[in-house]
């Protein structure tokens, strides 16, 4: 008698944020280990993220990772000032629920963030910041071309204390991870 096949995992789909979205939304960036990490306060109001994935700005992506109908990650990608001068530059950020990291899904996230930045919005200059001690955070973005660009001590409050940062940024564009 044969093997039953295993059923496959639900696949990541990736899409835009709906103000519709904002409950869920909130409900991840209350986990401590997700407001721990960024510069995310405890008890997010679901107003706040209604707020900002209604906002209509077409230079701004609220991305979300849904696994099986629920929401396990959002990116951002954004410009981080409205200075003429600065239009090729992007700020991204990311959180992916604790349950679900390690399989890939940051990895999706931000190869997808970096691709409508740099072939679709003119960005070649990425920003981010990210605290010393996150040291998966650290190596996903190395792996997709980010350097430290400087340290920034006492960076933010956080858990009582005063925590560095990194800036990092990728510069030029080059070579986007997991494309052939």
């Amino acid at each position: 008698m044969g093997r039953m096949p295993r059923p496959r995992p639900p696949r990541l789909i990736l899409r835009a944020a709906e103000p519709e979205d904002a409950f869920a939304v909130a409900r991840l960036y209350e986990t401590p280990q997700i407001y721990g990490a960024l510069l995310q306060l405890p008890f997010p109001r679901e107003s706040y993220w209604r707020e900002r994935l209604a906002a209509g700005d077409p230079d701004t992506l609220n991305l979300l990772g849904q696994i099986g109908g629920r929401i396990v990650a959002h990116g951002y990608l954004g410009r981080p000032q409205p200075y003429a001068r600065r239009r090729h530059v992007g700020a991204i950020g990311i959180a992916v629920d604790p349950a679900y990291q390690r399989r890939g899904i940051g990895d999706a996230l931000l190869r997808a963030l970096i691709v409508r930045a740099e072939c679709w919005m003119q960005m070649t200059r990425l920003e981010l910041e990210v605290y010393v001690d996150n040291v998966a955070a650290l190596a996903l973005y190395r792996k997709h071309g980010f350097v430290e660009e400087g340290r920034m001590r006492a960076y933010a409050f956080r858990d009582g204390a005063y925590a560095d940062a990194y800036a990092m940024a990728r510069v030029g564009g080059g070579k986007i991870q997991g494309e052939n």
